[in-house]
């Protein structure tokens, strides 16, 4: 089922779930219990992030060396597991960066043979390695390109013209920033850009990660003013060690609170667990009893914190 059927057939608000895969030559042996810990909690979706290779620099005895790192294998493998062995819908990330419009259309035709219908669409992060386009390829260069281009296959218009092509059916997700993305030079012009991906046919939007509910509803709000009327999913993300306090900001462009932040800092570090998924489930809450259509949790590898947010709710 798409993800906008699931929001608009619901009685009360979902929770969905995002995941990553293993690493290259990891253990699929943990990541499915963290999936069978997730499914208990009956979620409709889950997402599945993907990665494109990136630049790392490495010391060996001859000095420090660049890198690059092939892709993290998996999203497809894992989206079917998930879809066909416990019956949740996956929804798979699909990036622009690190992957040309070729490689995506026959990722995208992988997912619809396998009756997969949601993707949710991403440009993805700078990581210092740009993948050189070989000559008769293409790539997409924002989100707003590759949402046109899923929205041109559910119009069953490839990249070469086929005969009799039969039109995919994906639900487009995008993200969206409540305090805006580090590239934007404010949150209108961010919110503009936004609004692009919706007119292209992006049927939902994820938020990024946020600490304070207040930069969720200004969000939504600025949305609404800007002709947004699609579902805006709030995503949250449970703090569980010290060094969340500058990982998180530096990498998300998320503020954490100050009241969060000093309680952090200060605790042993067996306690920050606990704070952080209080903190969450206050959040997830007060985002529950407002009426939001759902709300996302990044999950990524341990299924601990989460569970801990989860007993707390009431719903």
């Amino acid at each position: 089922m798409r993800v906008i059927e699931h929001l608009d057939r619901a009685k009360e608000p979902l929770i969905s779930f995002e995941i990553i895969p293993p690493r290259r030559g990891g253990d699929l042996k943990s990541l499915l219990g963290l999936i069978d810990d997730l499914v208990a909690h009956r979620p409709p979706f889950i997402d599945i992030t993907s990665h494109p290779a990136v630049l790392s620099y490495e010391e060996g005895p001859d000095g420090i060396r660049k890198v690059i790192k092939r892709k993290r294998p998996g999203t497809l493998g894992v989206c079917a597991l998930i879809q066909h062995k416990y019956n949740v819908d996956a929804v798979p990330h699909v990036l622009c960066r690190g992957f040309t419009r070729e490689e995506t259309e026959d990722f995208l035709i992988e997912l619809h043979y396998l009756g997969i219908d949601n993707v949710l669409i991403i440009r993805g992060d700078d990581n210092g390695y740009m993948k050189p386009v070989k000559e008769g390829r293409t790539a997409n260069r924002f989100a707003v390109d590759l949402v046109s281009q899923v929205g041109d296959m559910n119009q069953g218009q490839f990249l070469e013209p086929y005969l009799q092509a039969l039109p995919t059916n994906f639900c487009v997700g995008v993200a969206g920033y409540p305090e805006k993305h580090m590239e934007a030079a404010n949150l209108d012009m961010d919110v503009r850009r936004l609004r692009e991906k919706v007119e292209a046919g992006a049927d939902y939007i994820v938020t990024q990660m946020f600490f304070e509910n207040a930069h969720y509803f200004r969000f939504v709000e600025k949305c609404r003013d800007h002709g947004i009327t699609v579902p805006i999913i709030p995503g949250l993300k449970v703090m569980t060690v010290k060094k969340h306090l500058t990982s998180l900001p530096r990498i998300f462009n998320c503020e954490i609170p100050t009241a969060l932040a000093d309680e952090v800092e200060t605790a042993d570090k067996d306690k920050i667990l606990e704070i952080g998924a209080e903190w969450t489930a206050n959040q997830a809450q007060e985002l529950l009893d407002s009426g939001v259509p759902s709300v996302h949790f990044y999950v990524m590898q341990s299924s601990k914190a989460i569970n801990k947010v989860l007993k707390r709710l009431k719903r």
